[in-house]
């Protein structure tokens, strides 16, 4: 992003490159769909699931490799290794068990949204005229923005209809 600013303000200040440009908060504009906002939810409440099912897996490893540690000097190698094959093999079920869910149905569930905000940016910046988006979303290095070049607003409205 830093380098996308750097750019578009050496486009904006070289004197004969001058570019119209406008200024949009994408965070204030997802923000501003109810469906992203809905998604951000189920996500939240998917991932309290998904912490949950790993900490009783986890729960139950522990249980496990407590109960081997408390055998262990009765038993031969052989069984030794296949109990701590085993209990490793749980404990790996318990970190990836999930087979990376949480991220697929984030990306199922974001990115409809995500272009449809990157289109009516694109559509926006067309009708305005602008060749050059800013975003100024958590940004540090924006230091200041003319507020007749924000158009986050505006956005958010054609998004509404």
């Amino acid at each position: 992003m830093k380098r996308l600013i750097l750019i578009a303000a050496f486009i904006l200040t070289a004197g004969t490159l001058a570019a119209n440009y406008i200024i949009v908060n994408s965070e204030k504009v997802f923000k501003s769909v109810a469906a992203y906002n809905k998604a951000i939810s189920d996500l939240d409440e998917l991932a309290k699931q998904y912490q949950e099912q790993v900490d009783a897996k986890f729960a139950e490893v522990e249980a496990l490799y407590n109960a081997y540690m408390n055998q262990k000097a009765s038993l031969s190698a052989t069984t030794r290794q296949t109990r701590e094959n085993a209990i490793l093999a749980r404990f790996q079920e318990s970190l990836f068990g999930n087979d990376g869910a949480l991220m697929k149905k984030r990306i199922e569930m974001i990115e409809p949204i995500q272009k449809k905000v990157f289109a009516a940016i694109e559509a926006y910046a067309k009708q305005a005229g602008a060749d050059v988006v800013l975003d100024s979303a958590n940004n540090p290095t924006l230091l200041y923005t003319n507020p007749s070049v924000e158009r986050t607003q505006q956005l958010i409205d054609i998004l509404k209809k």
